[in-house]
């Protein structure tokens, strides 16, 4: 588990009341089973009753997706959190961006002690605000 710099601004990611680590949890693999497994689910709970299967296992197939669709969202949740976690430990600027991002605005007001000056809205070309910020 890697530990944050005392001095960064970065916060970790909290899992369960202790940093996050990616070395814990369900990995990829484990949500590749369960996506596979809703589709087959999902294919199959209808022609169950298109084939006229007995209702117990029609209604059992339909719990079975119900039920797979809850994990397989906790792992997509879960996995997130993860990939946030990873790309918190640095932060990286936007490949397109011409301009500073917030968090570079924010890590420059923080070394140099000020409060960050407030954006202002762009202005109209007569120099008047846009339309739809008027009062």
């Amino acid at each position: 588990m890697t530990t944050p710099d005392p001095e960064s601004t970065v916060r970790p990611i909290e899992y369960k009341g202790e940093p996050l680590d990616s070395e814990r949890g369900p990995g990829l693999g484990c949500f590749r089973f369960q996506v596979v497994l809703l589709v087959v689910v999902i294919i199959l709970t209808p022609l169950s009753v298109v084939w006229r299967w007995p209702t117990a296992i029609s209604a059992a197939l339909l719990f079975l997706t119900i039920f797979l669709l809850l994990f397989a969202g906790q792992t997509v949740i879960f996995l997130l959190r993860l990939v946030s976690a990873d790309r918190r430990e640095g932060r990286r600027r936007p490949l397109g961006s011409a301009t500073p991002t917030v968090g570079e605005l924010e890590d420059q007001a923080a070394t140099d002690g000020d409060e960050p000056a407030p954006i202002e809205p762009p202005a109209d070309d007569d120099g008047s605000a846009p339309s739809g910020m008027r009062e």
